[in-house]
């Protein structure tokens, strides 16, 4: 596989950038955008864009908007299927659910 790392930059930038966006939008303040939080956020953002990369089928303008939407979703994606995985694998308690 040929890799175009301008490319690659390219779409983990964009994705980062989204990522940031969606933290600019939601920040009630500007301790919130020096939070731990924000910066796991554009973190996430970076390894969706590079995981993005290797998953696009066409080059240019589309993509690079599906990058930055990734960037921005992300997050809140893998969050929902690590809660998923955390209800099927938790430890049972040994008492059975009412209802």
């Amino acid at each position: 596989m040929d890799v175009n790392v301008y490319e690659l930059v390219h779409f983990i930038l964009m994705a980062m950038l989204g990522a940031f966006t969606a933290e600019l939008v939601w920040a009630k303040g500007w301790k919130d955008l020096k939070s731990f939080e924000c910066v796991r956020h554009v973190m996430v953002g970076a390894i969706v864009g590079f995981v993005y990369y290797f998953l696009h089928v066409q080059h240019g303008y589309p993509d690079m908007v599906v990058s930055y939407a990734m960037g921005w979703f992300g997050k809140d994606a893998i969050e929902g299927i690590v809660e998923k995985f955390r209800q099927i694998f938790k430890p049972s308690t040994g008492e059975r659910e009412k209802g």
